[in-house]
Formats: C-alpha cells, sequence, structure tokens
C-alpha cells in the first residue's frame, strides 16, 4: 500500500469518524430540545427559573398521576416546601399558562401561607374546645347548687350558649375567609414574579372551564389547590361563606385589571 493510498484511507475514516460524531451529538441535543420543549420538560426548567428569580430554594416536585388540572404547595417554610401539578394540568397548559401557575404556588412558599393556615386551623381548633369544654362544665358542673341554677338569668344563658356554639362556627369562617384572601395574595405576587398577568388570567380561564374533580381529594386539603378540586361552585353568598377558594371569575376579573 502506498502513501498516498494510506492518506486517502485517513481522510475517509477521518469523515466516517465525524459524521457519527456530528450525527450522535445532533441526536442528543435533538432529543433534550424534545424534551425541554415538551411540558414536562418546560415544568422543571421553568420551576428552576422561577425559584431563582424568587430567591427561593428549589422545592420538591412532584406529578400526581391524574387527568384533573391542578396544583398545590406545601411545607412549613421554602427549605422544607413541596409542589405538586397532576398531568391534567400539564397537558392542557401552554408555557406562559404553566409559568403562571408555577409562580401562583411559589408564591404561596414565599408567603408562608401554609405555616399562617396551620396556625389558623389550631387556634380555630382551640376555641372549638374551649366552647365544648365550658358548655360541658354548665351542664355537668359541681360548683352550684339547684337553687343557683334556678336563680340565673334564662334569658342570659340562652345568649351565652348560643355565643358559645356560634364562636367555633364564626372562627371557622374566619379561617375560610383568609383562605381566600391568601389565593388573592398568591395571584397578585405570582404577576409580580412573572410580570405577565395574562399567563395566569389563561390558566385560571381553563381550570374554570374544566369541570373534572380529581379522582382523590379530602375537605382537609381542599384549600391547598390553586382550583377547588372539587369543581363546586359557589351557588350563593351563603355557601360562598364555607368555600375554600374565591370565584375564579373574581380572580380572573382582578388579574385582567392589573
Amino acid at each position: 500500500m502506498t502513501v498516498y493510498n494510506q492518506i486517502s484511507e485517513n481522510k475517509v475514516k477521518t469523515f466516517l469518524i465525524m459524521f457519527f460524531f456530528i450525527l450522535i451529538f445532533s441526536s442528543f441535543f435533538f432529543l433534550l430540545g424534545k424534551y425541554f420543549d415538551s411540558p414536562w420538560g418546560y415544568f422543571f426548567l421553568g420551576f428552576e427559573n422561577l425559584t431563582l428569580a424568587a430567591g427561593l430554594p428549589m422545592p420538591n416536585l412532584y406529578v400526581i398521576n391524574d387527568h384533573s388540572p391542578n396544583a398545590f404547595a406545601t411545607g412549613r417554610d421554602p427549605k422544607h416546601a413541596v409542589v405538586c401539578v397532576t398531568t391534567g394540568l400539564l397537558q392542557i397548559m401552554d408555557r406562559t399558562e404553566l409559568e403562571g401557575v408555577i409562580a401562583h404556588e411559589l408564591s404561596h412558599v414565599k408567603n408562608f401561607d401554609i405555616l399562617l393556615a396551620s396556625i389558623v386551623a389550631v387556634l380555630v381548633g382551640t376555641l372549638a374546645l374551649i366552647s365544648d369544654w365550658v358548655i360541658r362544665s354548665m351542664w355537668w358542673g359541681r360548683g352550684s347548687d339547684n337553687n343557683e341554677r334556678s336563680n340565673r338569668n334564662p334569658v342570659i344563658l340562652v345568649l351565652f350558649i348560643v355565643s358559645l356554639i356560634l364562636t367555633p362556627i364564626i372562627a371557622t369562617i374566619i379561617q375560610l375567609a383568609i383562605s381566600r384572601r391568601r389565593e388573592y395574595l398568591a395571584d397578585a405576587s405570582a404577576v409580580l414574579l412573572t410580570r405577565y398577568p395574562e399567563g395566569l388570567t389563561r390558566a385560571l380561564q381553563k381550570l374554570k372551564e374544566n369541570t373534572q374533580p380529581l379522582n382523590r381529594t379530602a375537605s382537609s386539603t381542599a384549600h391547598l389547590f390553586i382550583d377547588n378540586p372539587f369543581k363546586k361552585k359557589n351557588s350563593s353568598w351563603f355557601v360562598s361563606l364555607f368555600s375554600t377558594h374565591p370565584p375564579i371569575e373574581e380572580r380572573i376579573k382582578i388579574l385582567k385589571n392589573m
């Protein structure tokens, strides 16, 4: 074999090696681009970007296999935060809408809403226990004899009992009102984070149009979600008093005015 033949073979081998290297390299970045262009990929990438923008540590991320679009955040502080979204949410949201939902959940974490909700729940539970204890003490207490009980003003006694019964109910209404106000605050904080209210507005509009409830949920955790997981509509002002979420129509209206 002459030197020229060896040079020609080396050129061919070099060309083939470069061709396969470019092919593998291009395929890798093509698949990587497809991954990050998908809702799943952008969910993690977008979360990382918004977490850095908010100055928060990266929360633990989970995806729930459920066709109902929804999301929630939990954790006592930003260092122990968990954010979950459903597969249904990833399937129907585009990038800007998903970004709005992510920013909303990160705002709950940044505003310590879960910790606040836990404190309020403990206070409401304490009031309920105190009311129950006082009522039981009045009827079963041994500190007063029958004559003293008969001398009590019955009207005052009835009012006192009614107030004890209503106290935990009113406290629960206040607790739910706080939960609704924190949803408004999370919406506003999300807009400040993304600088684009239209994304969250469109996301809420899609959540409003979707009527499929979550397969597995409980009333005790309903307040955590961005939308009511039971997909119940507030038909009257009385029902809205006991709702964990404000009407989506009202949230959209406020966002459009920003």
